[in-house]
């Protein structure tokens, strides 16, 4: 049998701000042979999410930075195609972070969790049952507690994140409004994501104001993906005893100096707001719960996983970029063949 050789995406360059294509570097590498306790994964499908941005860059995260010149770390769902380790085997597919190349080989605890079989597509394992899936239930359910009848805000509302917890908050009896960056994004989440109404925060001379046109009451739960002039303007429209879902920062580019805007202690005070940060890595013990929750809701109708799959690795340089330029529609992926 002909030697495998891996196709792979390594972080050549260190940006400063939102990875770029030149950042980045395919290279074709020979497959090593997994040792003892050691898996060997060909992905199939790879993650690109706004959490790289941070691991590209060398600033403080929740991750360490990404070493330079090796691949990009992501997660990816795959097939085993040999095991040396105890309780993996041969032709399961896993869920994990094997990063932006076709093979990986690794031990067991990059994987985050075994691909349960269903009617869902392999792809699913990056969408709803995946990372953004997950946040979306775990961060929504246990930091917003929403109860029948709340209102909730949710930034970036047809993102790869945001279009879960819209129909998870219509699932839960709320009411949802989104914050989104187009015409057709609007649409998109008003006919299939749950909201009952949309605001494109780019065309709004007065942010604040279009908040409270479309959220008369105010809003009891705030979902942020983005922070900076939006969670500004949103914070002001929270009703007493508020929660604030910290979910991401995407409006910043950079954190080097630290960004400066409006004081929200006030807010917090007065309104009795809770503001709490949520990292998908501090509940790895509620995923499987999580994702059956999910599948359930998926294969009954009651959730709908929009998808845009990048056919091939040579996609995965600019695919972040893109991100950030918000030209995705739904969760983006890329297909590695």
């Amino acid at each position: 049998m002909a030697a495998r050789e891996n196709r792979q995406v390594l972080l050549a360059a260190r940006p400063r701000g939102i990875p770029q294509p030149e950042h980045f570097l395919l290279v074709t590498e020979p497959v090593a042979t997994p040792g003892k306790g050691e898996i060997l994964i060909e992905n199939r499908f790879l993650s690109v999410d706004p959490a790289q941005r941070g691991w590209a860059n060398d600033e403080g995260n929740y991750s360490a930075p990404v070493p330079l010149n090796t691949p990009m770390r992501a997660l990816a769902v795959g097939e085993i195609l040999e095991s040396n380790a105890p309780d993996f085997r041969a032709g399961e597919f896993v869920y994990g972070w094997f990063g932006w190349q076709r093979y990986c080989v690794t031990t067991p605890d990059a994987v985050m969790r075994r691909v349960v079989p269903s009617a869902l597509p392999l792809s699913a394992n990056l969408s709803v049952l995946g990372m953004n899936g997950l946040t979306a239930y775990l961060a929504f359910h246990g930091l917003g507690n929403p109860k029948p009848g709340e209102h909730v805000l949710v930034s970036t509302a047809a993102g790869s994140v945001g279009s879960f917890v819209g129909q998870l908050a219509q699932i839960a009896g709320c009411r949802a409004v989104g914050l989104t960056s187009s015409a057709d994004k609007m649409a998109q989440a008003k006919g299939r994501y749950g909201y009952q109404d949309m605001i494109n925060y780019r065309e709004a001379a007065d942010l604040g104001a279009a908040i409270r046109a479309a959220c008369p009451d105010g809003n009891d739960i705030f979902f942020d993906n983005t922070g900076g002039p939006i969670a500004d303007a949103a914070i002001r429209t929270m009703r007493l005893h508020g929660r604030v879902i910290q979910c991401g920062t995407a409006a910043n580019a950079s954190w080097t100096p630290v960004p400066t805007g409006p004081r929200p202690e006030r807010e917090i005070l007065t309104r009795r707001l809770r503001w709490s940060g949520f990292i998908i890595f501090d509940h790895v013990a509620e995923f499987e719960t999580a994702a059956a929750h999910l599948a359930e809701f998926a294969l009954a109708g009651k959730i709908v996983h929009d998808e845009e799959i990048l056919p091939g690795l040579e996609h995965a340089p600019g695919a972040i970029a893109r991100l950030y330029r918000g030209e995705n529609h739904g969760k983006l992926i890329i297909a590695v063949d």
